[in-house]
């Protein structure tokens, strides 16, 4: 499922969101601009999990300097793809959770949804040597948020039909609970004995998720029951 848009008008401008979508690009260009150097940028910032286990290379490491990678891992991103697929659900679901929870709180919110993601990740692939980075956390908690705030509300997405595809408008309930379903199930055949040939942090998308719609009910209070109801 591929969303288009919402039909949600947001009441205020979305700064933050605009915001960690330029400082997002604005990355990875300066990666590519890097070329070849920028490898040693990126694994010096990516998550590592096993890195996480190994007690010399934490006694190496500062506390901030094993810890900071659960943030910076959160602004970069694999490829061309991995970006604009993260930038964009941020442009769509992000602007009415910040005009929910205003800019400040939402930036916290969007953070900490990023490192829990990065922190289910690690628990549950501890033994993975490789370098887990993205928003992936960050945008599934946006994701966890809307669900909660606004499950009527309605997406027009681009939906698969066997061998065809159509546009349809589908409620946000739906389309972001078969959205984590997906998540579920592919996170569910990595788990020990099973095998993760897509390179996706699903895990990552799952914990970031929980964490969202456990950080709406403390960050956004009384303001979700102002909503304007939605039949379904």
């Amino acid at each position: 499922m591929i969303p288009l848009r919402d039909s949600n008008p947001s009441r205020s401008m979305p700064v933050v969101t605009v915001l960690l979508i330029i400082i997002n690009i604005a990355i990875f260009m300066r990666g590519i601009f890097l070329g070849p150097e920028f490898k040693s940028v990126f694994y010096s910032f990516a998550v590592i999990p096993n890195s996480y286990l190994d007690i010399q290379w934490m006694e190496f490491n500062s506390v901030w300097e094993s810890n900071r990678r659960l943030i910076s891992a959160l602004f970069l991103h694999g490829g061309w793809l991995h970006l604009l697929g993260n930038m964009w659900y941020l442009w769509i679901f992000g602007d009415n959770v910040e005009d929910r929870l205003g800019p400040v709180r939402f930036l916290f919110f969007y953070i900490l949804c990023g490192v829990a993601g990065n922190l289910a990740h690690i628990f549950m692939n501890t033994h993975s040597t490789v370098p887990a980075v993205g928003a992936s956390g960050c945008i599934a908690g946006v994701l966890g948020a809307y669900f909660l705030m606004f499950p009527g509300a309605r997406i027009v997405t681009v939906l698969p039909i066997f061998i065809f595809w159509t546009v349809a408008e589908v409620r946000a309930f739906f389309f972001l609970g078969i959205w984590f379903a997906i998540q579920f199930l592919n996170g569910f055949f990595t788990l020990p004995g099973g095998k993760n040939i897509s390179g996706i942090a699903w895990w990552a998308h799952i914990g970031g998720f929980i964490a969202g719609i456990i950080l709406t009910f403390i960050l956004a209070g009384k303001s979700r029951g102002r909503r304007k109801k939605v039949r379904f």
